[in-house]
């Protein structure tokens, strides 16, 4: 994850300019969600405990509680009182701090961009935004559109005239934000704006979510944008990166469904870019399941699966590329099974390229296939599969494969921004 930029060394005999303290950007509603993920934590441990307990009780022949996992007698009534005071403990907080938010007043104001505490929501998102979102927690990020790390203000851009009819939209990937397009001092939304005249506008949303639903999410929020656009929208172009690629992916395959509503946003998608997508997924997801299946392998270890099974929805969609609902609905994502997904091809009449790297300094195939960029296979990213079927048939001119170059490096590398500069220059 990169880190937000740093101020330039102070001249000599200068004051040093104060660090940055990350509890200042703390507002009031995160002591809530705070306080919900510790209750929750609280509770996760004594079920893990409560698992072990009855393991070793197991092993001497004594039979447990009515569920796998739990005890029985005044064992399983001690847990459960754990477990009872602890949401007690919960529901008297989130009352008395939501009471309470009013009366903290804001730290910084409603135009200064928190790079520090937005990092960190991100990743925090990232690693467990399904749960966040599923307990209604205000930790939890809501999908939007911004412009410098701010939310949109589509009013604002008719006022002042920015707003040109070519459309520029940024996605990016797992536990990031918005503002890590800024990466080494470079954002391919700004340099794609000033020499191809694009109007861009970054995408913020949920990682931690399947990817299916920030897809439908994504391509409803499109359509919106492009009704309240201040002027007529002629073409649209996606720089997507990462996970975000599988996002774009699915937002313009549940468009193009049958059976879906007509779309406005569609027909003007002219370009579609993906850096670093592992569009076949990512070997480091198959090995966090491969932690899943070690841990339960033994009656000691199996409780503490649990806390592998922390991973967000989003993380396990990046085991073999999921972007369709049919993918991952009535199945056991943490349960080892072949690849079952149903084949998406690239958007018809969409001009698709795909941005791959590799750390290597030259092409290799085990470099290549167990590699690629650090995180992210060379064939993944390019759309190659064993499997025809499956192969998403990116044209050769329209591939780059860039050596020497890690997954996060695609944001702040020059070379990349004009090669995507080269294809969007393209009818």
């Amino acid at each position: 994850m990169p880190n937000p930029p740093r101020p330039r060394p102070a001249a000599a005999g200068a004051a040093k300019a104060p660090k940055p303290n990350p509890l200042r950007q703390l507002r009031a509603s995160d002591l809530r969600g705070m306080a919900r993920l510790a209750t929750q934590a609280t509770t996760g441990i004594s079920r893990v405990a409560e698992g072990v307990h009855q393991s070793v009780l197991g092993t001497m022949g004594l039979p447990g509680g009515a569920e796998p996992g739990r005890t029985r007698g005044l064992t399983g009534l001690v847990y459960q009182s754990i477990r009872g005071v602890t949401q007690l403990v919960d529901a008297g907080l989130q009352a008395g701090l939501a009471r309470l938010e009013p009366f903290f007043a804001q730290t910084a104001p409603t135009t200064a961009v928190q790079w520090e505490r937005e990092a960190v929501i991100a990743a925090l998102n990232g690693v467990m935004g399904d749960r966040l979102a599923r307990d209604n927690n205000p930790l939890c990020t809501r999908m939007g559109f911004y412009q410098a790390g701010l939310p949109l203000d589509v009013l604002a851009l008719a006022a002042s005239g920015p707003a040109t009819s070519k459309l520029l939209v940024l996605v990016h990937g797992l536990c990031m934000n918005d503002l890590q397009w800024l990466c080494e001092g470079h954002d391919h939304g700004a340099y794609l704006a000033q020499t191809l005249g694009y109007t861009p506008v970054y995408l913020r949303y949920n990682t931690g979510l399947h990817t299916s639903t920030n897809g439908a999410e994504l391509s409803s929020q499109l359509e919106s944008l492009v009704a309240a656009w201040p002027v007529p929208v002629t073409e649209i172009a996606v720089l997507a990166h990462s996970m975000g690629g599988l996002v774009a992916r699915s937002a313009c395959g549940q468009a193009a469904a049958p059976g879906a509503p007509p779309s406005r946003w569609l027909p003007l998608l002219r370009h579609l870019v993906f850096l670093g997508t592992p569009h076949h997924g990512a070997p480091l997801e198959r090995a966090g399941h491969w932690v899943d299946a070690l841990l339960g392998s033994t009656p000691y270890s199996r409780p503490f699966a649990r806390l592998a099974q922390l991973r967000s929805a989003g993380i396990t969609d990046l085991r073999y590329g999921h972007v369709l609902d049919s993918d991952w609905v009535g199945r056991d994502r943490f349960r080892k099974s072949p690849d079952q997904r149903t084949p998406v091809p690239l958007p018809e009449g969409v001009a698709s390229h795909a941005v791959a790297a590799a750390v290597a300094p030259r092409r290799s195939p085990a470099a290549d296939r167990l590699v690629g960029d650090g995180l992210v296979p060379l064939h993944s990213a390019l759309g190659i599969h064993d499997d025809a079927k499956r192969t998403l048939g990116f044209p050769k001119q329209r591939q780059a494969v860039f050596y020497r170059l890690g997954h996060l490096a695609l944001l702040g590398d020059k070379g990349v921004a004009r090669q995507v500069e080269q294809w969007l220059r393209s009818p």
